[in-house]
């Protein structure tokens, strides 16, 4: 008997391989287990693959005396149980990829490289005699990091879990010689049945009418998928707390996504109030270790709750009870390299798998949902109240065409367009002298997004990309001294250069910042709502974006500074836009926020609303009435006002009958072709011989090829092929030939070509 082996190779095949001397010597001659790791040899690497298959040799297309040994077996027992045999199976077969770069997609790293499954981590607690008093006064950073390890009680935390909060592994050590602490190895122990901390809040007649029909589903053990449709702020996270009860009550895993590590943190501490659970965090931001740690919990059933990003619905699970997708809308569900899969696509095929419901939680459905409800594939919840007196956000349009934008003094005497018109301004000042906050929402992060020569018009241009470079100066910290703020750093591949002083085409010192990033914002705000000068009362400005998000703990620092309640400006970048929930933020501007209704992509007017939705519901959602101001200089266009006066759902089934008219997804299925090279004409040359092979009859749209969006990245050249089709099986045949020769073909070598299944944007 041989194993057919799944290696972690850009094939489309499997390995064959026969039994180690020993192995066969073993009066047993136990074959290795189907979903086991194996170590290989293959060429001249050593690589650590999953045995798929047991075949005969006769069943084998290799010749015997050319079929190598496996080096060793690495696991017992199987580390992939069918069902997530079964998933790869389909992820590779539904977005033809190989399958032994599907199965190193969902192995965790540490798995990948052969180490034992379960390591053994080190765990630190405070010893029983020590109190506060063994500090001296002067100990304060000890004294700090000692706090820290008491809230988690008399078993402490594992040490990543205590690095991840931001402990430092040095003072863990001092605090250890001391004779303060100590660490030891914890055994796992099976958790102890899920318990409410907390009773359930009273749901209206809507949510009920949700929590029922998600009950009676798990309890049938048949898998339905529901859209819950719910208003922002209409309690979408009580339905999902009330139906996990009576899941985990039956001693079943409950897997919560949602689409921002963000989110994370105020997410467990919401299911942490309200069951006593084993409750795992699964995201980008862990160790190795923590990642696998996490893996095992899930396969094992120590893990009751699980809060994770896109790549935890392909974990393993002992006993998966149900699936929630919270912002189910989000293109960030949307792997964008290696296996481009799509997280909710995947949570239904799971759902489907285990005979269990998924929820598809949103206040701004996406198209392709829509359709699913319409097709009868999905149940629609809807949910059009918000619970109490919470009544949902007023929108009002500013014409910025009938107002000048304010103007305002700099310390110098200059003065300059903050790119807010007076009414808004007048709006910020009113909500804050009432107590409240202010959300501004601007989806450019940076100071500006262009460098320009007012003498020549040169423009500060990435060499390696078709972008501007962004701005990235602070004012405030250049009257510091500090010059680190200062640079110029491209948003695509990262490249960052200083900001000149003279033009480097014609020497001119008229250098301009065009536009506006969250930095400028910032600060222009700060020079009338936190400037003694100009403002009798300082309100605090809170700049929210990746560039001060980056440090671990940032955010959490600045969710616990704006959940005190303070008057206070939020100025956001879309990391706000994501079911955030900051009761006391009665007013949401947006400067500039429908421009995307211009956009060239045919996705941008959705994408766009649902943005502008989500940023409008943080308004209001406590006992007072929310406001949200758009400004715009297009007050008359048809999207914008459909949007404002029908709401989104309405404005959603006018694009989706758009859509249908123009053969588009969700009424079509895409399959997109990306070509990456070292110049533009070979990559558009390996797309045409493409094109040349497909089937003589083959009833798909062909658009292309064409230049990418952006067709210069990175220093390596971008071109594409769209391939449309009415019918998704019928494209898929068509893929199933095509794919792997035009992989094969001459002009592609040295090229990269990938295929992206149901893209999100082209």
């Amino acid at each position: 008997m041989l194993v057919q082996v799944a290696l972690p190779v850009p094939l489309y095949r499997v390995f064959d391989y026969s039994l180690p001397a020993d192995m066969l010597a073993s009066p047993d001659r136990l074959m290795p287990s189907i979903g086991s790791r194996v170590e290989v040899s293959f060429g001249r690497q050593t690589l650590i693959g999953i045995v798929i298959a047991h075949v005969s040799e006769d069943e084998s297309c290799v010749p015997v005396n050319k079929i190598k040994p496996i080096n060793k077996c690495l696991d017992a027992d199987p580390i992939l149980d069918p069902n997530m045999l079964k998933l790869a199976y389909w992820l590779a077969r539904y977005y033809h990829y190989p399958l032994g770069d599907v199965l190193a997609v969902i192995l965790p790293s540490l798995v990948r490289q052969g180490k034992p499954l379960d390591l053994l981590i080190t765990h630190w607690r405070i010893l029983p005699h020590i109190t506060d008093d063994d500090f001296r006064a002067n100990a304060k950073k000890q004294k700090q990091q000692f706090d820290m390890l008491k809230l988690h009680g008399e078993r402490g935390a594992s040490e990543d879990v205590l690095l991840l909060e931001g402990m430092q592994r040095a003072f863990l050590k001092t605090l250890e010689d001391k004779g303060l602490i100590e660490r030891y190895i914890q055994t796992k122990q099976s958790p102890s049945p899920v318990k409410l901390a907390k009773m359930p809040l009273d749901l209206n007649d809507e949510q009920k009418l949700a929590v029922d029909a998600i009950v009676a589903a798990h309890k049938s053990e048949i898998y339905t998928g529901f859209l819950l449709n719910g208003i922002t702020g209409s309690g979408k996270t009580e339905v999902y707390l009330q139906a996990m009860q009576a899941v985990l009550e039956a001693g079943k895993q409950v897997l919560i996504l949602v689409p921002e590590i963000g989110l994370t943190p105020q997410t467990r501490a919401r299911f942490a109030s309200r069951f006593a659970a084993h409750i795992v965090l699964l995201h980008s931001g862990l160790t190795d270790t923590h990642r696998l740690q996490g893996w095992q919990d899930c396969r094992t059933g120590h893990a009751q709750i699980i809060i994770g990003t896109r790549s935890a619905v392909l974990y393993p699970f002992a006993a998966l009870g149900l699936i929630v997708v919270d912002e189910a809308h989000d293109g960030s569900y949307k792997q964008q390299d290696t296996l481009r899969y799509h997280a909710a696509d995947v949570a239904l095929y799971r759902g489907l798998q285990h005979n269990i419901p998924v929820i598809l939680g949103t206040a701004t459905p996406s198209l392709e949902h829509l359709k699913l409800v319409e097709d009868g594939k999905l149940v629609e919840c809807q949910l059009l109240t918000r619970p109490g007196n919470a009544k949902p956000a007023t929108m009002q349009l500013i014409d910025a065409r009938l107002q000048s934008t304010h103007q305002q003094a700099q310390h110098d005497g200059a003065r300059y367009d903050t790119g807010l018109t007076d009414s808004m301004i007048g709006a910020i000042k009113q909500t804050l002298e009432a107590g409240d906050q202010v959300l501004v929402f601007l989806n450019r992060r940076g100071y500006a997004p262009v460098l320009l020569c007012e003498a020549c018009g040169w423009q500060a241009d990435c060499p390696r990309c078709d972008a501007h470079l962004t701005v990235h100066y602070n004012s405030l910290a250049q009257r510091s001294g500090y010059s680190g703020s200062s640079y110029l750093k491209c948003h695509h591949c990262d490249w960052q250069a200083y900001i000149p002083t003279v033009c480097p085409d014609c020497g001119s010192q008229n250098l301009d910042a065009k536009g506006m990033g969250t930095t400028r914002l910032s600060e222009n705000l700060h020079a009338i709502f936190a400037n003694p000068q100009t403002s009798k009362v300082i309100y605090p400005i809170i700049q929210i974006d990746r560039d001060t998000t980056r440090r671990k703990d940032s955010w959490e620092n600045i969710y616990q500074q704006i959940n005190q309640g303070n008057p206070a400006i939020l100025v956001g970048t879309q990391m706000m836009a994501k079911g955030h929930h900051f009761p006391n933020v009665t007013l949401v501007c947006l400067p500039n926020a429908d421009r995307g209704f211009l956009s060239a992509d045919f996705r941008s007017p959705e994408h766009t609303a649902q943005l502008m939705i989500q940023v409008a519901g943080r308004a209001g959602r406590g006992d007072k009435a929310g406001r949200v101001l758009i400004q715009t200089l297009q007050p008359d266009n048809e999207l914008l006002l459909k949007l404002v006066k029908d709401g989104y759902l309405s404005f959603a089934r006018e694009l989706l009958q758009e859509r249908k008219m123009m053969g588009l997804p969700p009424h079509s299925y895409a399959a997109l072709i990306r070509c990456e090279g070292k110049t533009l004409a070979a990559t558009t040359q390996a797309l045409k011989d493409a094109i040349a092979h497909l089937p003589s009859r083959h009833n798909l749209a062909v658009l292309g090829p064409i230049d990418a969006p952006m067709s210069k990245k990175n220093s390596r050249y971008h071109a594409q092929l769209l391939l449309l089709a009415k019918d998704r099986q019928q494209l898929h045949l068509v893929l199933h030939q095509w794919w792997q020769p035009v992989l094969a073909l001459p002009s592609a070598k040295y090229l990269k070509l990938t295929l992206d299944i149901d893209p999100v944007g082209w």
